[in-house]
């Protein structure tokens, strides 16, 4: 038996959000809350910009993978991107291929909607996600010319 993934029905949210917020309690953060997470799950996963993935690692298992996926247009490619918001395998299913699956199916969603580029972010530390992410050929910069890649926010007032 090999791990599977399928796109996610508005029928199963709940289990997105569940794994959503078990990847948050893996960060060590306990905002936002499981409700706030199933909220945003069901606002999303109507909408034809996001999609949610899951993964098990056999026919006979519940999902123990998600995978977050967003759309839009970009005038440098003149097409679609895909980006890779979050991907979470439960340890127990580590190992399992659920992580190759579920990205698999992501780029497949990908190309069927015409994207010319896949982009996401990943810990320089987590050496298991590198490996599947290069072997999946993906480029990863670990050290660009001129220095590291930075991500950079803002919060703005009155925000969460």
């Amino acid at each position: 038996m090999s791990a599977r993934a399928w796109l996610a029905e508005p029928a199963e949210s709940e289990t997105v959000a569940a794994l959503l917020v078990e990847f948050r309690d893996w960060h060590g953060r306990d905002w936002p809350s499981a409700n706030a997470f199933l909220a945003s799950v069901e606002r999303l996963i109507e909408t034809p910009d996001a999609e949610y993935l899951l993964a098990s690692p056999d026919d006979d298992s519940p999902p123990a993978g998600v995978c977050q996926v967003r759309y839009r247009h970009s005038v440098w490619m003149a097409a679609d991107d895909c980006w890779v918001e979050d991907v979470f395998v439960r340890e127990s299913a580590r190992g399992h291929g659920v992580g190759q699956a579920l990205m698999s199916l992501a780029l497949d969603r990908a190309r069927q909607r015409g994207c010319r580029r896949v982009e996401l972010d990943v810990n320089e530390r987590n050496d298991a996600a590198l490996a599947l992410y290069e072997a999946l050929g993906f480029e990863i910069s670990h050290k660009p010319p001129g220095g590291r890649d930075v991500l950079a926010r803002r919060r703005l007032e009155g925000a969460a």
